[in-house]
């Protein structure tokens, strides 16, 4: 395999592109054969019906040739929808590479919405349009999603941070299982909750009689025969009534019941079929690691593996749709059809029910696991944080934000400690003092994620963020600015109560009030956060709040971006210096965009 993933891509993309182009050669070849086969077929049928030169049977054998075409042509056109999403899935990967990525689907909605609330999940831009879930997140499925969300919304425990590294080590150079897993099946977005599904699965059964089960196929048998009687044979009526007031009384003592178990089914089935082919391609592959093999455990059954187990859940739900065909409506509810297969899908639902909460965890890691070897793959050059639990930790050398372009991201070091607990970051508008607190804050996500981080060297904690970037006001709660981000301040602050060290990224803090009582509650809060143990950044283009950093030394030190005017235009080198900014810039970009001040 080649080291270079751009090179090992563009080579992939490009031998998938000449299978696409082949298969199409083919499908057109086929359309050419099956045009030709039509003039053969019509041609034999004029000398078998007009010139009497060959027998009839004869001029119906190119039938034979239409069939093996159309079945032909379903295998290529198979093959054709997977070399495409391979074309699909390489072309995502480059444009990743090449930092052309944003603009894709964002992330999951429920997770996006879910992530309003979150202490930094908003901030962090962790979900959403352009986020670090759309960079990372190669998921098929719902589970793979959530499970992917969690690990980035929350921490987690040393040991498992540990064992999601050398699963993502172990994966990482699996290009064929990632791409395994984006070809199968149609392209769509995962829509059912895996927690519904998961109580679907433990739900107490709604039709649980096993003779009614047998009675209703000797129902349906005993109405069939006594029609065919009365219309084809002797034309005994008596039979027939008997028979469909059987099966009407039957029908209607289930009808509840069955509506139940048909509206229970109605929106898992289209994940239902790639959580299928996802199980079908994982229950194929070893794994070293303990961890993974753990879960492909998960799939070995007794009896069939759970694809297939899914896979006939699948063909029962599709045959009691079979109901929707109207032309097949009357025949349907003469043999019972809708409670036949109803019962038929609670027997699954008894004998698999259990296990599917399982197999859906197990597969929502996995595919979480692999979108983490995906973006490890891509960016060969980031390493795995080294994780240590004896103290509040956060040491990253030339971090850098793993949204921007590498050539327009600057590195900056930040180390912080039990013995510099606090960093209040001073500035001028647009230097750069926003894009730090993201900067450290997503590479902790990443870090605690199991992920490599963008640095040269990054060694932390595990830690519990938050943050007030982008705290919002709400016209609906009726709650100003200000007030929004001293609840999150307070939420900050019960962090500081639970088990895990606690990071905090307050930025411009209180900016929504007066300049005394910001400067009096900045402080407070501040001065807090550092007695409790907790480890941040506080930014501030208030020189005033600066001096927090002196009454706090040698727990606390000022640092500051510079920017000077150049030819009329601010330049700014986004690097940390230490210290407090002398100087404001508010007044040249005033004059910069024609204000007259």
């Amino acid at each position: 395999m080649n080291s270079n993933p751009s090179e090992e891509y563009k080579q992939r993309l490009t031998a998938r592109r000449e299978s696409v182009e082949r298969y199409k050669k083919f499908d057109r070849m086929l359309n050419i054969v099956r045009l030709a086969a039509w003039f053969v077929f019509f041609a034999m049928l004029w000398m078998a019906l007009r010139l009497d030169l060959i027998p009839v049977w004869m001029a119906l054998s190119p039938i034979l040739i239409f069939l093996g075409i159309a079945i032909a042509r379903s295998h290529i056109e198979t093959r054709l929808r997977r070399a495409q999403r391979s074309v699909a899935f390489y072309e995502r990967g480059l444009a990743r590479i090449e930092d052309r990525w944003m603009g894709g689907m964002g992330g999951a909605p429920s997770v996006t919405s879910a992530a309003e609330n979150h202490l930094y999940a908003a901030a962090l831009d962790i979900f959403g349009k352009d986020s670090l879930f759309e960079l990372i997140s190669t998921a098929r499925t719902r589970s793979g999603e959530e499970k992917l969300a969690k690990w980035l919304s929350a921490p987690a425990p040393t040991g498992e941070i540990r064992m999601r590294q050398q699963c993502v080590d172990e994966l990482r150079n699996n290009i064929d299982l990632r791409e395994a897993l984006a070809v199968l099946g149609p392209e769509m977005r995962a829509t059912v909750h895996p927690e519904l599904m998961t109580r679907w699965g433990l739900a107490p059964p709604v039709l649980q009689s096993p003779p009614a089960r047998v009675i209703a196929p000797i129902i349906a048998v005993f109405v069939y025969y006594t029609e065919i009687d009365f219309w084809f044979v002797n034309g005994n009526i008596w039979p027939a009534i008997i028979a469909l007031i059987l099966a009407g009384a039957f029908g209607l003592h289930y009808r509840t019941r069955v509506r139940e178990v048909i509206e229970s089914v109605e929106k898992p089935e289209r994940e239902l079929e790639i959580i299928s082919l996802v199980l079908a391609r994982l229950e194929r592959e070893e794994f070293r690691s303990p961890r993974l093999r753990e879960l492909r455990r998960t799939f070995d059954t007794n009896g069939r593996p759970p694809s297939k187990q899914i896979a006939r859940l699948i063909r029962r739900i599709d045959m009691l749709n079979s109901r929707l065909n109207h032309a097949f409506t009357l025949l349907g509810n003469l043999m019972l059809w809708s409670t036949q297969w109803t019962f038929a899908i609670e027997a699954w639902r008894r004998d698999c029910g259990a296990a599917l909460e399982h197999w859906l965890d197990a597969i929502g890691e996995i595919e979480a696991l692999c979108s983490l070897a995906g973006y490890a793959y891509e960016h060969p050059e980031d390493p795995f944080p080294e994780i240590v639990e004896d103290r509040a930790c956060f040491e990253g050398d030339e971090l850098r934000h793993p949204l921007l372009p590498q050539n327009r991201s600057v590195p900056n070091t930040v180390r912080l400690g039990q013995d510099l607990q606090l960093l209040v970051v001073s500035g001028s508008n647009m230097s750069g003092k926003s894009t730090l607190l993201r900067t450290v804050g997503v590479n902790v996500a990443l870090a605690l994620a199991g992920a490599p981080v963008r640095a040269k060297r990054f060694r932390l904690s595990p830690l519990a963020m938050g943050a007030t970037l982008r705290v919002q006001d709400s016209l609906q709660d009726g709650t100003s600015q200000f007030y929004a981000e001293i609840l999150r301040l307070r939420s900050i602050m019960e962090l500081t109560e639970g088990p895990v060290a606690v990071l905090f990224l307050l930025d411009e803090i209180l900016h929504g009030t007066n300049s005394h009582d910001r400067a009096i509650g900045a402080e407070a809060v501040v001065k807090s956060l550092v007695e409790r143990g907790a480890i941040g950044l506080v930014t501030t283009h208030d020189l005033a709040l600066a001096k927090v950093a002196d009454g706090l030394a040698p727990r606390a030190a000022n640092v500051h971006f510079q920017d000077h005017l150049e030819n009329g235009k601010m330049v700014f080198d986004y690097r940390l210096h230490p210290g407090v900014v002398q100087k404001s810039n508010a007044l040249e970009l005033m004059r910069a965009v024609g204000l007259k001040v």
